[in-house]
């Protein structure tokens, strides 16, 4: 089959099939189009984790730091804004005469647990796309393949004798939606469990950098 018969049978095809390869192709866009985007965002929150992480580990003063997150806190995110809440959070309550080190490390550590739901809800945001196009897309296809076949069969009633030809191009038409189903839907599985993945590890990275302040400002606290 070349190309110029696989676009004249996607032409010929019922409307119902046309329809779903229509679904099944801005499925598939939009799957390349958020795997692109959310594999762009996730390198950059690595980088940018990793950057930030060995600049809190080599800096000796942390309000320093805080006032350079704080500064340019638009083009913040990730690990730098984790930190900058939380030390936020741990200076205010200083200032208000909080003595005890439980209490301002309890008080960083909630602040800095909203800050971490926030940057897990922006580097999950829209992964769950994947997953729906990835699960749903082949029985989609599956659907019009049963269209197309059911169409066919139908079309045997109109004539004396059933050859070959005669449901060949329905059983095409059907098969197609099928191949296009499974081509939104494979890379699509692929897609959500590499970025899955990432993220889940970034999480963790972000989450270890947590306890680690953690500790810094519980030594402070008790210094104070």
């Amino acid at each position: 089959m070349n190309d110029s018969d696989l676009i004249e049978i996607i032409l010929t095809a019922s409307p119902v099939v046309q329809t779903v390869m229509v679904l099944l192709a801005i499925m598939s866009l939009a799957a390349w189009s958020v795997a692109f985007a959310k594999s762009y965002q996730v390198r950059k929150a690595l980088r940018e984790a990793k950057q930030f992480e060995k600049i809190f580990w080599e800096t000796q003063e942390l309000s320093s730091l805080y006032h350079q997150v704080e500064s340019n806190r638009h083009d913040a995110a990730g690990l730098a804004l984790i930190f900058a809440d939380g030390f936020k959070e741990f200076a205010r309550l200083k200032q208000q005469g909080v003595q005890e080190a439980a209490d301002l490390v309890s008080g960083a550590q909630r602040t800095m647990k909203i800050a971490f739901s926030r940057q897990s809800d922006a580097l999950e945001n829209h992964l769950s796309l994947l997953a729906t196009v990835g699960s749903s897309a082949p029985y989609i296809g599956l659907f019009g393949t049963v269209w197309g076949v059911m169409h066919a069969f139908q079309s045997l009633g109109d004539v004396q004798h059933a050859t070959l030809a005669a449901v060949a191009p329905g059983i095409s038409e059907a098969l197609i939606a099928t191949a296009i189903g499974l081509f939104a839907a494979i890379p699509a599985v692929i897609a959500y469990n590499r970025l899955t993945n990432k993220v889940d590890r970034l999480l963790n990275e972000y989450e270890n950098f947590s306890e680690g302040f953690l500790t810094i400002l519980h030594r402070q606290a008790h210094s104070v």
